[in-house]
């Protein structure tokens, strides 16, 4: 079985701003910091699926209907389930209505060839820390401190068939396939 998920991968110089400013944060919190090159903005977790079928999944996503281009804009932070009891650690991520449609899509499609539907609303994210038990209160003021960061904003051009592997630490995240966000038309 393969563990998959789908999702838009973040641009080097939005990786950079991020790890500029979790530089002085990650002294503050004993937590589970993702490493820079897994971040990236999830639209499906699939979870475990069959290596046979891999192609069948790979047409079902290359064949979805999406809107184009994805204007997004990767700013602040957050705390889920909220920052009196924090659990992990996010900046925020804005797609407009297209990153959420691309989402519902992906959950269409991925239905049709027999993965259950999210059960979740939809919430754009990227994980930066998994805080678990640790102290988050030197973190939490730090923040507070903070004017809210702009880390960037770029138009995502395609999306992802991510595989996730367990890695010392970490996992490994590979992309498997991509497709485009604006189809090409044929010319009449």
């Amino acid at each position: 079985m393969l563990r998959l998920f789908t999702g838009i991968s973040i641009p080097a110089d939005v990786i950079s701003n991020i790890e500029a400013v979790l530089a002085a944060l990650r002294p503050l919190a004993d937590a589970k910091w993702s490493p820079p090159e897994n971040l990236h903005i999830t639209t499906r977790f699939i979870g475990a699926w069959p290596e046979p079928r891999i192609d069948e999944l790979k047409a079902a996503l290359g064949s979805m209907e999406t809107a184009g281009a994805i204007p997004i804009e990767v700013a602040g932070f957050g705390f889920f389930p909220n920052a009196r009891r924090p659990k992990v650690f996010f900046t925020n991520v804005n797609g407009g209505d297209r990153l959420p449609a691309l989402a519902a899509g992906t959950d269409r499609t991925l239905a049709a060839v027999g993965l259950d539907p999210e059960d979740r609303p939809y919430s754009p994210h990227l994980t930066l820390a998994r805080i678990g038990g640790a102290d988050a209160r030197p973190l939490l003021r730090k923040i507070e401190s903070m004017d809210a960061p702009l880390f960037g904003r770029w138009q995502a051009e395609d999306f992802h068939l991510y595989l996730s592997r367990p890695g010392s630490g970490a996992s490994v995240y590979t992309v498997l396939a991509s497709w485009p966000l604006a189809k090409e038309t044929a010319a009449a």
